[in-house]
């Protein structure tokens, strides 16, 4: 069975809104759209490029290039949607410096007010890091653009100190443009309409903020989210471990191999390769069924290649490259 339903990889629309609660805190927001509510909660990816984005800045490589002629071979950075139909609400990963297009991709799930801006334009957003593919489009929620109020934004402990002592984020907590709900890793926050949402800790560059995957599980299957790593070596316990019993991993597959970048190294940056994440993951991928979908793709991997032999190599194994507008139901 194959979860990933093929959506259209030119993204529409998004909007919708959020009640969370963990604990004794409760995250609220206001009116929400009317979606299809027989249909079951289910993820859709919105982005799957390394923060730098593809086609990259300042790049001319023939990747690149091609991705400027021809905007087909093009992707927006890393983010997803957590559409849940029977609450009516919608949850994105992540806020990438393609919000825009991002918020232009769920459009049969949100119905945006006609002829003037949508001040919650979804329910909240759920943050992994303060890496800049993955927090920078929080600047589009503030006074200068949407101007929501008190959009509520889960991050660490960690992460949400940054946000309040550092400009501009700090101006989006001062005017109640975000409003910053605390997560407990390893916590598993109430579900909603059937689906529960897990911080998991992972190890990566925290120069401002800690780094996140999430553990989504829905009433049918559970999906892990995890665009960024250090070495799968730096896990305790292994990943492994957490990724038994889990149907979906969407991993970090930011390089293929070593050597992929003039001037510098893939080690100073970290990230496991995906011929690394291949070998430690394959009996999980043989025997238990999990699938693996690789993403945050950084603009040297030639899994871009869509009939190239790193992306053969990955499919002949049984991985997969994810894709923009994929859909898994949960």
């Amino acid at each position: 069975m194959n979860p990933a339903i093929p959506y259209r990889p030119i993204l529409t629309s998004l909007l919708a809104t959020l009640l969370a609660s963990n604990g004794n805190t409760q995250v609220e927001a206001g009116p929400t759209s009317t979606m299809n509510q027989a249909r079951a909660p289910f993820v859709r990816v919105l982005g799957t490029a390394q923060d730098g984005g593809f086609p990259h800045a300042a790049c001319s490589c023939d990747r690149c290039s091609l991705a400027r002629r021809d905007p087909g071979f093009s992707r927006l950075v890393t983010s997803l949607a957590l559409v849940l139909p029977s609450s009516e609400r919608v949850y994105l990963f992540d806020a990438t410096p393609d919000l825009r297009q991002q918020l232009a991709a769920l459009e049969d799930v949100h119905q945006s007010p006609d002829d003037r801006v949508d001040r919650q334009p979804i329910a909240g957003v759920f943050l992994t890091h303060a890496h800049i593919g993955h927090y920078l489009g929080l600047a589009f929620f503030g006074y200068e653009a949407i101007h929501t109020h008190d959009l509520p934004v889960m991050a660490t402990p960690r992460m949400a100190a940054f946000l309040r002592t550092n400009g501009p984020w700090s101006q989006l907590v001062g005017m109640r443009n975000i409003r910053l709900q605390e997560l407990v890793p390893g916590q598993e926050i109430a579900p909603w309409g059937g689906v529960e949402v897990t911080a998991i800790q992972a190890p990566h560059r925290d120069e401002y903020a800690d780094t996140l995957g999430f553990l989504i599980a829905g009433p049918d299957r559970t999906l892990f989210y995890l665009p960024d790593t250090d070495s799968w070596a730096a896990w305790t316990p292994p990943v492994t471990e957490l990724l038994t019993g889990v149907d979906i991993a969407l991993l970090d597959g930011t390089f293929f191999s070593a050597g992929e970048l003039p001037g510098r190294t893939v080690e100073e940056i970290g990230h496991p390769l995906i011929e690394q994440s291949m070998d430690l993951l394959q009996e999980l991928v043989d025997n238990q069924g999990l699938q693996v979908f690789f993403t945050h793709l950084n603009h040297s991997n030639p899994a871009l290649d869509h009939n190239g032999p790193a992306r053969r190599t990955i499919e002949s194994r049984g991985f997969h490259v994810l894709e923009e507008g994929q859909e898994f139901p949960l």
